[in-house]
């Protein structure tokens, strides 16, 4: 039996040998040369693409960190202006109702306090076709 396996990868090693040579002769040294260098000189670009990305990366990570708390700093600002001018708002729309109250003919036709209901949008919820 061991001549037998023996001889069986011989012929296995053979006929690899033989497909091996016949796929070389298939394609020019040349091409396979000029194929080689190619992947070399694109591998080469990914590396430095790599490497310019990774130093984005590492560059906009120190740009968020300077910038995410002047920007939190300037929301909370804005929070408290919209909270201001709604509040103002409000006073202003019951003093025009007192007017209209005590003063019917204070305001012309089509101003009345009725029409001045606040329509804006509200800001702190998303909108709907934002959300698209």
């Amino acid at each position: 039996m061991a001549d037998e396996e023996k001889e069986e990868r011989e012929s296995t090693r053979a006929a690899s040998s033989e497909v091996s040579n016949q796929f070389k002769t298939l394609i020019d040294a040349s091409q396979i040369d000029s194929i080689k260098h190619h992947q070399l000189l694109v591998l080469g670009r990914i590396q430095d693409s790599n490497a310019v990305l990774g130093h984005f990366n590492e560059y906009s990570e120190r740009c968020f960190g300077e910038v995410s708390s002047e920007a939190a700093r300037n929301a909370r600002l804005l929070r408290s202006v919209k909270a201001d001018l709604d509040h103002v708002f409000v006073k202003l729309r019951n003093i025009k109702r007192k007017i209209a109250e005590t003063y019917p003919d204070a305001f012309p036709e089509g101003s009345a306090v009725d029409v001045i209901d606040d329509r804006r949008p509200d800001l702190e919820r998303p909108h709907p076709l934002a959300l698209d």
